[in-house]
């Protein structure tokens, strides 16, 4: 799984990378199952996160949430994003 994250309109910290780094691990489980992941956090009087699954069978998704704390923020896109690959891991497994 390749990822990229990118910060626009500031600058992140050290700790805010490793905490984004620390809670992909949770979807670590979807390795295989992932290309890419394109990870963009944007700060507009509070941050907002957006992020683009490419899965390996072509399929996509998009996946975004906003919050004024950078970490509750952080927490609700992974709940989303976890749930968001379950399902399409889910579909593809009844599939095949």
């Amino acid at each position: 799984m390749n990822t990229s994250i990118n910060a626009v309109g500031f600058n992140l910290s050290e700790d805010q990378q490793t905490l984004i780094e620390k809670k992909l691990e949770r979807v670590k489980y979807a390795d295989d199952l992932i290309v890419d992941l394109a990870f963009k956090v944007k700060e507009d009087k509070k941050f907002i996160f957006d992020t683009t699954i490419n899965f390996r069978w072509g399929a996509s998704c998009h996946v975004s949430s906003d919050d004024y704390d950078f970490a509750a923020g952080l927490n609700k896109l992974m709940d989303v994003m976890d749930q968001k690959i379950k399902k399409e891991k889910d579909k593809i497994q009844q599939k095949g």
